[in-house]
């Protein structure tokens, strides 16, 4: 009874979550409704190719039209070009290869041999990039359609058909990628920004309340050290996201509309983005350096200086959970609370700057943490205006 009661439970927990995937594909732009389009444009270029090929055609092989549309089938136009032209060029080389050694060497054992290593050793071609195994996939399907053929014209014939079948599944799945829906990931390189600066204030909110209660230890400091380390995979996930607006755009005839026309400055936020990066970099070396403060400082007569460090972690946050909202279509009124937020946080560095002074602080001693903490505030100081002023240039674009 307990058995079933829990298969049950977890078939019901199966069905609320395909139900609640299905709402946000539905409400919402996000990745469940692209994933949703583009499983239905694959649908209709499958279909159509098939349609060509088996009905129109009557080729012998009409599996390869719709395989070849599906295949190209990208999340931007761009790359459903690029990688049909090298899925074209990578399935003539394959029954090109094929078709020459076939007519001068036979179809044995040898032959086939050959073919694999001259079509394996052609895919690594940098030139076919991701396409390069399909040479090799198309001389082996090239070469079973040789040796099933009766006279040299028949399997001449069959072999320029694999390839037609390749062309029209390609025309096809680009041309239904670029006319039904083709995909704008504008908001990417946003979403990109938006991840950067939410693992900012998610680090720079977590310091201040430990550094006003001047209670450093090894598990904190460590856990900070580890969490600024972690950054760098989401770092490369927003490149990826960057990169796929940027590639959004070419070849699309979406952004002929008047709505998109404006939109295509907000590539320039690459700017923005590699300044994120390097403020957590920043950050990172922050915390190494508060990590040394905990191995060397015992003296709670800094806990002054110590405050004023944390109220400056706090400035640099606000501007970090400003940056995690970020929105283009109201970016000149965030672009101007991130200007009057930077002052502040400089008004809080400058603070800092003075307290270390009036503590008579050894800044300029290498063996204590002080000098170090103050130059890391300036450099991450550095980093948040150019943001700053960065977002500010593009909304006045």
């Amino acid at each position: 009874m307990v058995g079933g009661a829990r298969a049950g439970q977890g078939t019901q927990g199966r069905f609320a979550r395909t139900a609640q995937w299905w709402a946000w594909a539905l409400r919402y732009a996000g990745s469940e409704r692209h994933a949703l389009i583009l499983i239905g444009k694959s649908t209709l270029a499958a279909t159509i190719a098939w349609m060509i090929s088996f009905y129109a055609l009557d080729a012998q092989s009409p599996a390869f039209a719709p395989f070849s549309a599906v295949t190209i089938m990208y999340v931007t136009v761009y790359q459903s070009v690029t990688q049909s032209l090298r899925y074209v060029g990578a399935v003539t080389a394959g029954v090109a290869v094929q078709a020459v050694l076939g007519f001068l060497t036979g179809s044995d054992l040898l032959t086939f041999a050959l073919v694999a290593v001259i079509t394996l050793s052609i895919g690594r071609s940098r030139v076919l990039g991701a396409q390069g195994p399909q040479v090799a996939t198309a001389a082996f399907f090239a070469f079973s359609t040789y040796t099933s053929a009766t006279d040299d014209m028949t399997r001449v014939s069959q072999l320029g058909q694999i390839v037609l079948l390749v062309l029209i599944g390609c025309a096809v799945g680009t041309s239904v990628n670029i006319i039904i829906v083709p995909p704008m990931r504008y908001r990417s390189a946003e979403y990109s920004i938006r991840a950067l600066a939410r693992a900012l204030y998610e680090l720079t909110c977590d310091m201040p309340p430990v550094l006003r209660a001047g209670t450093l230890d090894a598990d904190t400091t460590t856990r900070w050290r580890e969490h600024a380390a972690r950054t760098g995979n989401l770092i490369a996930q927003a490149r990826v996201g960057l990169n796929t607006a940027k590639e959004s755009v070419h070849y699309n005839p979406r952004r002929l509309l008047r709505r998109n026309r404006g939109r295509l400055g907000f590539q320039r936020f690459e700017s923005v983005l590699d300044a994120l990066e390097r403020t957590l970099a920043q950050l990172a070396s922050l915390t190494r350096s508060l990590d040394q403060w905990r191995k060397e400082e015992n003296d709670y007569r800094y806990l002054h200086f110590l405050d004023r460090y944390a109220a400056f972690l706090e400035a640099v946050s606000e501007i970090a959970l400003a940056l995690s909202t970020l929105d283009e279509t109201t970016l000149p009124q965030q672009t101007e609370r991130l200007a009057g937020l930077a002052d502040g946080a400089q008004e809080r560095r400058h603070e800092l700057v003075d307290e270390a002074k009036a503590q008579a602080l050894p800044l300029a001693d290498p063996t204590r943490p002080y000098g170090v903490l103050v130059i890391e505030a300036a450099r991450l100081m550095e980093e948040v205006q150019y943001t700053s002023d960065t977002l500010h240039k593009v909304a006045d674009a």
